[in-house]
């Protein structure tokens, strides 16, 4: 299949995301035609992969950024996921700031790296961090990073991490563990993302950017989760729990289902089927079965 043609039969799935109309679907499918159409290797993963290509344009759409790569906010890149090779939407670290922006989270924000030969000092609560360096010398190894946002109150908020920090997050990682992803690619693209991750624990809290953390840490090969650690319970406690979990998921997710399936009007079935996708945004065979029936139901009603 043609990529301009793969691409523009995902133009559905993307308007159903894409309730808060912040990006537009003209604009972004063309980024997407490009991408692929300058990278062979990318446009066959998504030939053989389609499903993967239509969960990044339906998360493209949902968070609300854009692929124009002069803003370089994200990416269509291909990962092993489970063995196989998908596309993947890639957010960078200004991209996570971008949207903390956009959304009102914070006015602004930075996230630096810091090397053996800067010199870096923390001025105090709510003040920006003196941070210098020269530009023409040799600055040596990486020893730490740093985020810095203003909020909406004019405060600084800043948070630290050293390497070493953020290597222990990097060996939780899957697909670093097994010597490929964005770790091994674009290590320090990933070591500002990982502080950014880490500070907007702290800052106000707003959908989209939690979603878009989400979807990174989840569907999009990072796997990099910064939750704290359980108290210790017995692996029957845990079983148990975790079959309480999912009977709870589907039985929200089948409550949605429903509710496609009874849909009157466009409108009825676009909002039961973007509930039951965020419901299964990390379940990959539950959300595929959602995007069959939505699907489905959508040849029922006679939508384009």
């Amino acid at each position: 299949m043609p990529v301009h043609e793969l691409v523009n039969s995902q133009v559905s799935f993307f308007e159903s995301a894409n309730t808060n109309k912040i990006v537009e679907w003209q604009r972004e499918s063309q980024f997407a035609i490009q991408a692929l159409q300058s990278n062979d290797f990318l446009a066959n993963v998504a030939r053989s992969n389609p499903t993967s290509i239509q969960n990044a344009v339906i998360n493209l759409a949902a968070i609300g950024i854009t692929l124009n790569p002069a803003l370089k906010h994200a990416y269509l890149v291909p990962r092993k996921i489970n063995k196989v090779m998908a596309i993947c939407l890639d957010i960078s670290y200004m991209g996570l700031l971008h949207v903390a922006q956009d959304s009102g989270s914070i006015r602004w924000g930075q996230a630096v790296i810091v090397r053996e030969n800067d010199s870096f000092k923390l001025t105090g609560l709510g003040r920006l961090p003196e941070h210098s360096y020269s530009p023409f010398g040799d600055r040596g190894d990486i020893v730490g990073v740093f985020c810095t946002v203003k909020t909406s109150d004019g405060d600084y908020l800043t948070e630290c991490m050293s390497i070493d920090d953020v290597y222990k997050i990097r060996a939780r990682s899957e697909s670093f563990k097994k010597g490929h992803g964005p770790w091994m690619s674009d290590p320090e693209e990933m070591i500002k993302k990982t502080v950014v991750k880490r500070a907007y624990k702290y800052w106000p809290k707003v959908e989209r950017l939690a979603d878009a953390i989400e979807y990174q840490n989840t569907q999009a090969g990072e796997g990099v989760e910064f939750e704290p650690v359980m108290a210790h319970v017995s692996d029957e406690e845990k079983q148990e729990l975790k079959l309480n979990q999912e009977q709870e998921l589907a039985s929200k997710v089948q409550f949605e289902i429903d509710k496609m399936e009874l849909a009157s009007s466009q409108n009825e079935l676009k909002s039961a089927f973007q509930s039951a996708y965020k419901l299964t945004r990390t379940h990959e065979k539950m959300n595929q079965d959602v995007q069959k029936i939505y699907a489905k139901n959508k040849q029922r009603l006679g939508v384009e």
